[in-house]
């Protein structure tokens, strides 16, 4: 199911204008800080030393053979627009199925192409605008996806993206030792590297419970607009009351039991992929990064200070949620390296049916058990 659906994004062009997404989010995403030629130069030479020198420590501390090569994927040092561009490639293979599936529906035939064209121009503008958002907040991210993409020119691994612009705003911020802080933030984005090296079935794994949720919400079309309103007005009374979105406003359109599903077990996998990175990133002490105490608590720290648009927004997508994933996810891993160690631990990335459920994320217990550990 996986490889010919992987090619079915080019059969859907109009629906989602991707070059117009990317083109969106480089004309919106706020400008970087200010640097001279000489000074991105040393910044992407920096980077890219400090990517190669965390893989070792990744391999030190996860015991996962993976980390000893990594030459089917590679590492890019990126500015916003780049890694939007990049981040458009990777929606295209994994909203493939569903967008060709809504192109193959009677409802979308009957569009005409000028319509469809316009359809595709204003989603297209919707998602430029939430990437330039979103391309002034990451720092890195590895992309299993975009080789699937016709045309990427990705290695068969992926690639890893570290927003340099990001990077540098976030070191002058917290005003830590920035070739710590590189080297710090690497060693969390690696470990996605070697995460899908060592578990080479989970790329697809997870195109599949990508394909099923979306084929479920996009699926639903003639609902989609009454539970859109329905999100909405629940976002603008839990801003108002200070209460905020479990998942996030967006993913709050999920209500069917198998939507329901599918969203619970992305959430168990992506807060095992976080918290095990951070449970990486803070297993290193000052011998490998100098200042790590500093930077922990000072990184910590810096999402108190958010304005009130900023935290509507991170609410919609579902982005303080992720936070939530991050700490999750390294509670269970520590709980489960405790009983089982790395060893034990290890056992998840052999087969998809080693992943733990949402539930066991919250309760370490029951995949110790289930495991035999």
């Amino acid at each position: 199911m996986v490889s010919s659906a992987r090619d079915s994004s080019a059969g859907a062009p109009s629906l989602i204008n991707w070059d117009l997404a990317a083109a969106t989010a480089a004309r919106l995403a706020p400008p970087g800080p200010a640097l001279s030629a000489g000074e991105i130069g040393k910044a992407v030479e920096n980077l890219r030393f400090n990517a190669d020198i965390s893989v070792p420590h990744v391999h030190d501390i996860t015991g996962l053979d993976a980390a000893r090569d990594l030459r089917d994927s590679h590492v890019l040092v990126v500015d916003r627009a780049s890694w939007s561009k990049a981040n458009t490639q990777s929606f295209s293979v994994m909203l493939g199925p569903a967008l060709k599936q809504m192109v193959e529906s009677r409802s979308t035939l009957s569009m005409t192409p000028a319509a469809a064209a316009a359809g595709g121009a204003i989603t297209g503008s919707q998602l430029g605008a939430i990437l330039a958002f979103l391309s002034s907040k990451v720092l890195g991210q590895y992309d299993p996806f975009a080789a699937l993409a016709p045309e990427a020119h990705v290695p068969p691994g992926g690639r890893l993206l570290l927003v340099a612009p990001n990077i540098i705003s976030v070191e002058r911020e917290l005003n830590v030792h920035p070739d710590d802080f590189r080297l710090w933030v690497c060693l969390h984005e690696q470990t996605h590297r070697v995460q899908f090296a060592a578990a080479p079935w989970l790329r697809h794994h997870m195109l599949d419970e990508i394909e099923k949720l979306s084929g479920h919400l996009l699926g639903n079309m003639d609902t989609l607009v009454e539970r859109a309103s329905a999100v909405a007005k629940s976002l603008r009374d839990r801003s108002a009351s200070g209460n905020v979105p479990g998942r996030g406003a967006i993913l709050d359109l999920l209500q069917d039991p198998e939507e329901k599903a599918s969203i619970s077990h992305l959430t168990a996998v992506m807060s095992l992929l976080e918290g095990h990175a951070n449970v990486v990133m803070d297993a290193v002490d000052s011998s490998i990064v100098p200042s790590v105490k500093t930077i922990r608590q000072r990184f910590n720290d810096r999402g108190k200070d958010r304005g009130i648009i900023e935290k509507f927004i991170r609410n919609l997508l579902g982005l303080d949620a992720k936070m939530r994933q991050y700490t999750d996810g390294a509670k269970f891993v520590r709980e489960v390296v405790a009983v089982g160690g790395m060893e034990g631990f290890n056992r998840v990335w052999d087969a998809a049916e080693n992943l733990p459920t949402e539930e066991e994320i919250h309760n370490s217990k029951l995949w110790l058990e289930r495991m035999g550990l």
